[in-house]
């Protein structure tokens, strides 16, 4: 049998703590691939640079990946939310020119702190309004706003010296299931693909996109076995052949339920080769074992000739040239010291984020009275977060300097699911604030209830509203920590932004 060298030259680990273990420190001397940071991986600047020099001192040539799309979903601002309003909201900007600073913004501070490989920018297209999973991730809806800014982010970060990886392809926008809890399936033909999901990943291989992250969906009129992860007719005759990209194609994490439920994840991690991947996210939390195993069931696949030994090659060397690459760029020891504390960067104005919002009629009359009176009550609804968000703070309470009351003007309840609805004897207006609030029935169901007690209440979604509006009063269309400190500066002024958008009008 050939020498196919270490299979662990095309696996990308991830571990829990703020420290490199002393397994994984190993493995990253004798080839492995990198590493993937996570929420629990970053406690600090200071930190996070410590840990990141340890692994490239390991490894020189390490991928040393990130989620840190600028929005919901952070690791950075993990603990306090992100200071970016998010893809959503710079798409209903449509400034091309803002949208490549946030890329560039956010490359900075990762090559300041040693991060080389972004799983951004989320170029899917938000088709479904029920989409449990993408949502405020996307730029939107349309396929050509999409495509325009996923390149202009994805053109600021590279230009700083961090590689985009582009996701979740071949497109993740029209489902109703979350491919981390189950295996969500897309029925569209390819000429639909074309006319929609691919426009934005040609534009970004167009533009030179270095990464492309799968996604674990069933396109079945493409594949009707294999998920994309694991299909070669979509990585390698799609993406490769008919988009052109010859680059690296990352997996999605393997640990998702969409990809090995059914298999276990050394399993997954051979059809992830046989389908296209180069290089393998494994999850937040692998072990020495866990990667062990991995590399016994693909050097049995080898064996077996059931995996060719030329994909493990062409997988290899497209990973240690896009480390090579990586190796070049901009480096931690090029840029200024990592802070004491993670500085919020030059962003958006909160008039301006908030000017990207949509308002009912109702919403903009409520506002109007909110200044007279004596104080505003937020019932925060509580859902559970997306996997790929997590427990990151989240709307006006991460903008809030405590969790309970922002001086005498903001007082906070917490809702759940049973909760009565407030009592409407209190003095002031009450704003129910929540996330997704169509796609979950007790939100729905107190709404009605706290709407038929008071006709003045205001309902405030801050993810991705349904079409009719039925439950949003206003929409933010994100609920990062710079889209809360928009909505809590709406409602101390008592009025919407000059050009408001209504949603009666879109």
């Amino acid at each position: 049998m050939a020498d196919v060298g270490s299979p662990q030259q095309n696996l990308l680990a991830g571990f829990q703590g703020t420290e490199l273990p002393a397994w994984l420190e190993r493995r990253l001397v004798s080839g492995l691939a990198g590493v993937c940071l996570f929420a629990s991986n970053v406690d600090s600047p200071a930190q996070l640079r410590r840990l990141t020099s340890s692994i490239r001192c390991a490894n020189d040539s390490a991928v040393i990946a990130i989620d840190e799309e600028g929005g919901d979903v952070t690791r950075l601002y993990a603990d306090s939310g992100s200071p970016y309003p998010g893809n959503a909201v710079l798409g209903r900007l449509d400034d091309l020119e803002e949208t490549e600073r946030h890329g560039r913004l956010i490359a900075e501070q990762l090559v300041a702190l040693g991060c080389n490989l972004n799983f951004a920018p989320c170029i899917d297209v938000n088709s479904n309004p029920m989409n449990p999973i993408i949502g405020v991730r996307s730029f939107g809806a349309d396929a050509a706003l999409v495509a325009r800014h996923g390149a202009s982010w994805l053109g600021g970060h590279q230009g700083a010296g961090v590689a985009a990886c582009a996701k979740h392809f071949p497109g993740h926008g029209d489902t109703t299931l979350d491919s981390h809890l189950e295996l969500p399936t897309v029925d569209r033909s390819l000429d639909q693909l074309v006319e929609r999901e691919l426009l934005p990943f040609q534009t970004a291989v167009d533009a030179g996109v270095w990464a492309v992250m799968t996604s674990h969906i069933l396109l079945p009129q493409l594949d009707a076995c294999r998920p994309a992860t694991f299909s070669p007719a979509i990585l390698q005759t799609m993406l490769r052949d008919r988009l052109g990209f010859d680059g690296v194609i990352v997996s999605d994490a393997l640990d998702m339920a969409g990809a090995s439920a059914s298999t276990g994840i050394p399993e997954a991690a051979v059809r992830a080769l046989e389908g296209g991947c180069d290089l393998l996210c494994i999850g937040a939390d692998t072990s020495d074992a866990e990667l062990a195993e991995i590399e016994t069931a693909i050097s049995v696949a080898v064996e077996q000739e059931r995996l060719a030994v030329a994909r493990i090659h062409e997988a290899v060397d497209r990973v240690q040239v896009l480390g090579t690459r990586l190796a070049t760029a901009a480096r931690p020891e090029h840029s200024r010291s990592a802070p004491s504390h993670f500085g919020d960067p030059l962003g958006f104005e909160p008039g301006a984020v908030a000017a990207q919002f949509e308002l009912t009629g109702h919403a903009t009359a409520v506002l109007a009275r909110l200044p007279a009176e004596s104080g505003v009550t937020l019932v925060r609804m509580n859902t559970t977060a997306d996997i790929a968000s997590g427990p990151t703070p989240w709307g006006p309470f991460a903008a809030m300097p405590s969790q309970g009351s922002m001086g005498h003007r903001f007082t906070v309840i917490d809702a759940w699911p049973g909760t009565p609805p407030p009592n409407f004897r209190r003095r002031g207006a009450t704003v129910l604030i929540g996330r997704n609030n169509h796609r979950h029935a007790w939100v729905r169901d107190l709404i009605s209830r706290c709407r038929r007690h008071d006709p003045g209440i205001l309902v405030v979604e801050m993810g991705w509203p349904d079409e009719g509006h039925a439950y949003a009063d206003i929409a933010t269309f994100g609920s990062s920590r710079s889209v809360g400190h928009a909505l809590l500066g709406m409602l101390v002024s008592g009025r919407a932004a000059p050009h408001q958008r209504k949603a009666d009008e879109v």
